[in-house]
């Protein structure tokens, strides 16, 4: 008497694959990227926060802390260059590390927001349309700020020494602020889409 054999569990010219690779990837709701994403954010915010409420303490210290005979070396592609230290150009630089962690500062802010609502498996909220439009704004001040910046120091603090930016660098910080636009009009589709299926429910 034969035994029956087993079926083979895998058919000729297959490879067997691990549960865990064939199990899709939870993008939304509890549990999900998105959640350890939250964290991520969560933590840099925090970070953020810290690093810009020290640069402030720092601007408004400098307004009281006497500066004399304190010079600082600008290097830069060519060499270097000593220029004093004085009052107005720390308030410039500290004012704008300030401005530039504020900015991104704002954006974890809103993007904080919107993967919340990822999260609870909602994204699609009319608020998040209007958060996408403001991280695209910001970025685009922060990108401009940055720009007008630097091309100020390289002409009048440390002309020689430093290269002021070109219309070439700034593709492609315009390119993602053009993108994060793109991305608030799908949302707002998006939002409307869902408020009709909604009504007509």
């Amino acid at each position: 008497m034969r035994l029956p054999l087993p079926p083979n569990p895998l058919k000729r010219g297959e490879a067997s694959v691990p549960n865990w690779l064939s199990a899709p990837i939870k993008a939304l709701g509890p549990g999900s990227v998105s959640s350890v994403l939250k964290v991520v954010l969560d933590v840099a915010y925090i970070l953020l926060w810290l690093i810009t409420g020290v640069l402030l303490l720092l601007v408004i210290a400098v307004i009281f802390i006497p500066l004399d005979n304190v010079n600082i070396t600008v290097s830069g592609d060519s060499g270097g260059k000593q220029l004093p230290l004085t009052r107005t150009l720390l308030l410039f630089g500290l004012g704008a590390a300030t401005a530039y962690f504020g900015g991104f500062m704002l954006i974890l802010r809103s993007l904080r927001r919107i993967i919340r609502t990822l999260t609870m498996g909602d994204p699609f909220q009319p608020d998040n349309v209007r958060r996408l439009r403001q991280i695209g704004l910001t970025l685009a001040v922060v990108t401009g700020g940055v720009w007008v910046a630097q091309g100020f120091v390289a002409k009048r603090l440390a002309p020689g020494v430093m290269d002021p930016q070109g219309f070439g660098e700034l593709l492609t910080p315009i390119f993602s602020v053009l993108i994060v636009f793109v991305l608030a009009e799908v949302f707002r589709e998006g939002a409307r889409l869902r408020r009709e299926s909604e009504l007509t429910i």
